[in-house]
């Protein structure tokens, strides 16, 4: 199954903020290689990242296939509209695939950082 855990920032302003993510896991769907849920959460996070590092100025560190860990990914500073619109769009992905395949093969968390 893959665990994905979403960092987010207290509500201390009424309004938390995604902070970063943490995938771990396979999904065990299909096969290595045909595994079409693993396909669909790796494209999402890897065109996450590409579009952080492309389209804003924010600092992050990330690094992706060690381990277990397929893919983290954590802001280091602060985090402009237009990354707050890719982290939403990333977890609203991951929440679709979740919705349509089900919990046994995907599961997201968000936990306070």
């Amino acid at each position: 199954m893959i665990q994905a855990t979403v960092l987010k920032d207290s509500m201390d302003s009424g309004n938390a903020s995604y902070r970063g993510i943490v995938i771990e896991g396979h999904a065990g769907y299909a096969d290595a290689g045909e595994d079409i849920i693993c396909a669909g959460v790796s494209a999402l996070a890897i065109n996450f990242f590409n579009s952080v590092e492309t389209f804003t100025e924010d600092e992050f560190e990330g690094q992706a296939g060690e381990e277990d860990v397929q893919f983290s990914f954590r802001f280091t500073s602060d985090i402009s509209p237009e990354s707050k619109l890719l982290m939403n769009s990333l977890v609203l992905g991951l929440q679709n695939i979740e919705k349509d395949y089900g919990k046994s093969y995907i599961i997201i968390r968000f936990k306070e950082v």
